[in-house]
């Protein structure tokens, strides 16, 4: 699953370290989500969504949705 964590962070102009501190997990984590090598759970996806205040569809994209979404850009 894509994402668009990394976009919305530098967006709210957060580093990595702010956001790992809101949500309560280890940079390393961020890291890992930002290059798409971790899924989250439903309840960090939960979290995300509310630090962004957004819904978690815009945050995070299905494959086939990636390639729509980049298409666009």
């Amino acid at each position: 699953m894509k994402n668009k964590i990394k976009e919305f962070r530098k967006l709210h102009k957060l580093t990595q370290d702010d956001l790992a501190v809101m949500l309560g997990v280890s940079r390393q984590t961020i890291i890992s989500l930002e290059k798409g090598k971790y899924n989250p759970s439903i309840n960090l996806a939960f979290k995300i969504s509310k630090v962004f205040e957004m819904i978690i569809e815009d945050i995070f994209i299905y494959e086939e949705e990636w390639v729509k979404w980049r298409r666009k850009m």
